[in-house]
């Protein structure tokens, strides 16, 4: 953490104009000499926040039984069982707009075959096909995780753009979350955070702010 990315999220915060939610905050990061054509060089990793985002992300648990009881008791957004997932199989349209609202899904591990049958079609090509979990497996530690976990990585384009908090967070809070964002850009680039070609931080309505 330095105290250039701090003064970056200073000046972001100072530039956003009142409005009437709270607005996250985003990093943007451009990566030089990255040929994205090749595989190799394309990359997806979760990334644990370690303040988190400042907002609640929205979880899908497919489950029956004892997860779904779990699932509701913890407030899970959306909780599908079988007949609802057979359901969604039948309705595409549906289907794509679960998953367009959805974060992260979790599955129960022995439903994944009828995940991938019913909602493979949908969640694959978005990537957000679900995470197994056993049966009886402890949800609210699994839930607690995912409120805190963003995706960084590079795909068709050699850039980033993620979100890395709130507004309403402390200064060191976010430069601390971009701190471990640069980590990730340090174990899967060859030159690690020495690539940025630059690096930007801004508030969701707000002005872009160069910190690189």
């Amino acid at each position: 953490m330095t105290q250039e990315m701090i003064d970056a999220v200073k000046k972001a915060k100072e530039q956003s104009k009142p409005r009437n939610f709270t607005e996250s905050i985003d990093m943007i990061i451009n990566i030089k000499d990255l040929d994205v054509k090749k595989p190799e060089n394309r990359f997806e990793e979760e990334l644990v926040l370690p303040n988190g985002r400042g907002k609640d992300i929205n979880i899908g648990v497919i489950a029956d039984g004892d997860l779904i009881v779990q699932a509701k008791d913890a407030g899970v957004d959306l909780v599908i069982d079988k007949p609802r997932l057979e359901e969604l199989g039948k309705d595409r349209k549906e289907a794509k707009k679960l998953a367009d609202n959805v974060d992260f899904f979790i599955a129960q591990a022995d439903m994944m075959p009828l995940v991938g049958r019913f909602l493979g079609p949908v969640l694959g090509p978005r990537k957000k096909m679900p995470k197994p979990v056993p049966a009886n497996a402890k949800l609210a530690p699994l839930l607690e995780r995912l409120q805190s976990t963003i995706k960084v990585g590079v795909k068709q384009h050699p850039s980033i753009q993620i979100i890395i908090g709130t507004q309403d967070m402390a200064d060191e809070q976010i430069a601390e979350n971009m701190e471990a964002v640069l980590a990730i850009l340090d174990r899967h680039l060859e030159k690690g955070r020495k690539q940025i070609k630059s690096m930007f931080i801004k508030t969701t309505m707000g002005s872009v702010v160069r910190v690189i």
